[in-house]
């Protein structure tokens, strides 16, 4: 199974592709959308769909999993981010995937068993589970591989309980 993990943002979105075989993960690709402040919301909100449409598009991911907006004090941050979560949506569906939503505290549960875990350790158990040589970078990838492995954790629980 291959999942694409997407952490959501207007000037940097992350994206993590991971490939699930069991209970081994690896991963395919990792990095981030970034979109210049000068342009138009518009055109970064077209430059992110884009992107995500060519990874979907390369991989033929399975499942797909996006961390859930995590409400911002600040309503335009939040509207904005908002509004990349909505073409990130989009073109999953486009491509018929089911589109899958964790918040940031589904997300640490699943990949460091502690909802309120500080982001260096969600890091490190994503190079873990990823068995990667070195923390992946920046910060915004490392979350969307976070995402995606908490997908597939979920999937599994969910195979898990519908044998039993």
């Amino acid at each position: 199974m291959i999942i694409l993990g997407v952490d959501p943002g207007t000037a940097i979105t992350g994206y993590g592709i991971i490939k699930v075989d069991g209970n081994k993960f690896s991963s395919l690709e990792y990095g981030c959308i970034y979109t210049d402040a000068d342009f138009t919301n518009e055109i970064r909100l077209q430059k992110i769909y884009e992107k995500i449409w060519g990874l979907l598009d390369f991989y033929q991911p399975d499942q797909m999993a996006v961390e859930e907006l995590f409400f911002n004090k600040n309503v335009r941050t939040a509207l904005s981010v908002g509004q990349a979560r909505g073409v990130i949506l989009l073109a999953g569906a486009l491509k018929g995937l089911k589109v899958n939503e964790y918040t940031p505290l589904q997300v640490k549960q699943a990949v460091v068993g502690y909802g309120r875990a500080h982001k260096q350790q969600v890091q490190q158990m994503v190079k873990v589970f990823l068995n990667l040589k070195e923390t992946p970078k920046p910060d915004d990838a490392a979350d969307a591989l976070a995402v995606a492995i908490c997908h597939a954790h979920f999937k599994q629980t969910k195979v898990r309980s519908n044998i039993l």
